[in-house]
């Protein structure tokens, strides 16, 4: 036997995934990465092969709370510093982020978040000089950190300038205080069931919504929850369930979904029975989109195509519906990392393309046909200007409004044009992780 002395010492349990958070958190905040390629596929960090699926989910919360909580965290701790986050050890700011974050959102002993942010800095060759300012600082958050949350609790901190001041002048003041005070909380788990959607709130112990998805607070492992392995659902924000609707009965018609990864629109259209051809123009996606329908046993004709390239069918089909690219500005209250990276420049340059989207559908639709098109955006220029643009350049096309009873009577997400405009503060709840949608549009046209 070896001696024990020779051993690797054990690491101090919950080190590990507070350093993969920050390497993550540094990844979004200083080299402009998705959590979505930090967290998955060959992009994904290599830490989280070794996390257990405990520590793995404790990362992701801490992660989403301190990019969700963001603006209000560099406001306390600019009051806790005298000279600012040190800018020339980013482990330092990272490990004073994570501490922060779970002493003021997070169920974590406040003894164990110190402890832990000052090991994360002394492990870091440039930050391990500012331990002791760590420890101090992180104290004194525990102590007074409430406070200087309570006194921003309106200023609506959490959302980056520009986007607060779109947000403002669009839906107004009132409205954008509460989209933004509905993103500060971690959003629930929605499915869309095949069937029998009350006795799968029951299983996974949620509820239904109006809308008939089943919304859950259940943490861990979606491929875990019962039903999944026997495709009885997928998840999808009951938002993002609405657009499909609106083309009423399709079973046996022919619908081509242009934007179609990862696949939740594609099963809707599949399940309603429709033949359904789906395009994306990644392969990468086009294969997850194959897998999702595999477990789920639905049918649909997948093509990796660029759809504004895409010659398609001579025929046309009967419905064509555009989920397309676009800033996912409504996406924020899952991911929040969205906030941070995009900027306003970004608008222009998505109705570039979702303008060279919509051209391409009419060409691709029979007469009497029905378009769908909708972004998870919330700025107008992808949803209402996008479509008031297109029918001034399209004369055969007509917009079709959307009734209440469409949309499980819900008047409130239909717009004065007959619009859908869903927001992150619509169906609340009185317990706000039971409430919010993500924030969508969708409009709905017809060819003559």
């Amino acid at each position: 036997m070896p001696s024990q002395r020779f051993a690797p010492p054990s690491e101090v349990p919950g080190l590990a995934a507070r350093r993969i958070a920050a390497d993550i958190v540094d990844g979004v905040l200083h080299k402009h990465r998705t959590l979505d390629d930090q967290l998955d596929g060959s992009g994904a960090h290599p830490g989280l092969k070794t996390l257990a699926d405990r520590d793995r989910a404790l990362m992701r919360r801490l992660v989403a709370t301190i990019l969700r909580r963001l603006g209000t965290l560099g406001h306390v701790l600019s009051r806790l510093l005298d000279k600012g986050i040190p800018s020339d050890a980013p482990r330092a700011q990272s490990a004073l982020l994570i501490g922060a974050a779970q002493i003021l959102w997070m169920d974590v002993p406040d003894h164990a978040a110190v402890d832990l942010s000052v090991r994360l800095v002394q492990s870091d060759r440039r930050a391990a000089r500012y331990a002791g300012l760590v420890n101090a600082v992180l104290r004194r958050c525990a102590r007074e950190g409430q406070a200087l949350v309570e006194e921003v609790a309106t200023q609506s901190l959490d959302l980056p300038p520009w986007l607060l001041a779109r947000w403002s002048a669009h839906y107004g003041e009132a409205t954008a205080r509460d989209m933004a005070l509905a993103l500060g909380h971690e959003p629930s788990l929605d499915l869309t069931v095949k069937s029998d959607a009350a006795q799968w709130a029951s299983r996974l112990h949620g509820e239904v919504l109006p809308t008939g998805s089943v919304r859950t607070l259940l943490h861990g492992s979606v491929t875990m929850l019962p039903g999944f392995a026997e495709g009885q659902w997928w998840v999808q924000d009951a938002a993002a369930a609405l657009p499909v609707r609106l083309f009423g009965d399709i079973a046996g018609k022919s619908i081509a979904d242009l934007c179609a990864a990862p696949g939740g629109k594609t099963a809707q259209l599949a399940q309603a029975g429709a033949r359904v051809t789906a395009l994306d123009r990644s392969p990468a996606r086009v294969a997850r989109l194959r897998e999702n329908l595999s477990r789920l046993s639905l049918q649909a004709e997948t093509i990796v195509a660029d759809a504004v390239e895409w010659a398609g069918p001579a025929e046309g089909f009967d419905g064509i519906l555009i989920d397309a690219p676009c800033t996912s500005t409504g996406t924020i209250r899952r991911h929040p990392d969205v906030a941070w990276l995009r900027q306003e420049s970004d608008v222009a340059a998505m109705t570039v393309l979702q303008q060279r989207l919509l051209r391409k559908s009419v060409s691709l639709l029979k007469p009497g046909g029905t378009l769908v098109y909708c972004t998870c955006s919330l700025e107008p220029e992808e949803g209402e200007q996008a479509i008031a643009t297109l029918l001034a350049a399209e004369p055969a096309l007509r917009r079709v409004p959307i009734e209440a009873r469409e949309v499980s009577g819900l008047s409130e997400i239909i717009t004065a044009e007959g619009d859908l405009r869903t927001l992150p503060s619509h169906l609340p709840h009185a317990d706000p992780k039971l409430g919010g949608l993500d924030g969508f549009f969708a409009a709905r046209l017809v060819k003559s």
